[in-house]
């Protein structure tokens, strides 16, 4: 099997043999991944896919809210809550939707 990966140039990578949660956090990135994105997009070619790959992870890594993070992304601090009343009714927040709709990052707007 390692040839027939070898050569088409993907090189095999052993995982850890006493490291249980070591696959659990690749399982369940591939599955966000999957129902998030992929299952949601047609994708052309594989330049297409690295595109779209690209954008999930950025999305993911700086804008989608984790609930073990308290809702905030790996790369972005949880933001001030809104105590202000006024603030709260008047409440202005901007949609910028990524790959053709299929991923939104929302945010307030200055």
């Amino acid at each position: 099997m390692e040839e027939i990966l070898a050569d088409s140039g993907i090189q095999t990578v052993l995982t850890g043999v006493r490291m249980p949660r070591m696959n659990a956090v690749m399982e369940r990135w591939v599955q966000s991944c999957r129902r998030e994105l992929l299952d949601r997009c047609l994708l052309w070619n594989e330049r297409h896919l690295r595109h779209a790959l690209r954008e999930y992870e950025h999305f993911y890594n700086e804008h989608r809210a984790h609930q073990a993070l308290d809702q905030a992304a790996p790369l972005r601090a949880v933001p001030n809550p809104l105590t202000d009343p006024a603030k709260i009714v008047n409440l202005n927040v901007r949609r910028r939707s990524r790959l053709g709709g299929v991923l939104h990052e929302y945010q307030h707007a200055a």
